[in-house]
């Protein structure tokens, strides 16, 4: 596929791309036509290098950029770029987890802050900064990746349920305030135990969890973002909850 004719079906920004979730969702949106930017952070771009290869041989369009997404400079930036150089924005997906777990007496200030400012503060850049390039235009969509904390904070994980809950309420103020202007703004919130490192790296049973579907695929969680961006404006959903079938509530 041409860039020229990838540009048709829109550009793709996906904010926290990893060998996970984030990697999933920019190839669906990469196989529906989309052009997709991935980012993280400028030491891991090998990393990213690697993902967008892996897009191209299979006939889509990637372009790779190292940005701080908690630094509001760097993320004007990063907007201001692709805007001019690859294509008008149709989709941006904030997709930054900040997953750590201490006990409350140990979660520093330190600890706590950065957190909040990976999971919450620059989702409010990105979804600014999406809306401000967004807006004129009339459409776009903005897709948020939430947790199980977002709805209900667990023991140990006070910073990360606080990061993720402010997160939930940013998309909510913001779905109202520019879906009547055509933008649709969603919140996805993933309950469970996902396929990637991170839990194969803790758990030894995976294969036999992903063949019972008692775990979620990151290929299908991806599925679901594009199907929200596809969605018509008639029966818009602000948030899906995604969880294995034999996840409890």
């Amino acid at each position: 596929m041409s860039e020229t004719a990838a540009k048709q079906a829109g550009v793709c920004l996906v904010i926290g791309v990893g060998e996970g979730v984030g990697g999933a969702i920019a190839k669906a949106f990469a196989a529906e036509g989309h052009v997709v930017c991935l980012t993280r952070r400028a030491r891991n771009l090998d990393q990213l290098e690697a993902l967008a290869d892996e897009i191209r041989a299979k006939g889509g369009v990637a372009h790779c950029f190292g940005c701080d997404a908690r630094d509001e400079d760097e993320t004007v930036a990063l907007f201001d770029r692709i805007e001019a150089e690859i294509g008008p924005l149709e989709v941006v997906v904030f997709n930054i987890g900040a997953n750590v777990r201490f006990s409350v007496v140990d979660t520093t200030a330190r600890v706590f802050t950065k957190v909040w400012e990976m999971a919450c503060f620059a989702g409010f850049l990105a979804g600014r900064e999406a809306a401000r390039v967004m807006l004129p235009r009339g459409r776009g969509t903005i897709l948020f990746t939430g947790a199980t904390a977002s709805l209900r904070g667990r023991e140990g994980f006070s910073a990360f349920a606080a990061a993720k809950s402010g997160l939930r309420a940013l998309a909510q103020s913001l779905a109202r305030e520019v879906g009547p202007s055509g933008l649709h703004v969603a919140h996805v919130v993933v309950d469970g135990a996902i396929d990637g490192n991170f839990t194969r790296a803790n758990r030894t049973d995976v294969e036999g969890l992903l063949a019972r579907d008692l775990i979620l695929k990151p290929e299908e969680i991806a599925a679901n973002y594009v199907w929200l961006h596809k969605q018509p404006r008639s029966a818009w959903t602000h948030e899906m909850d995604l969880r294995p079938w034999s996840e409890t509530w």
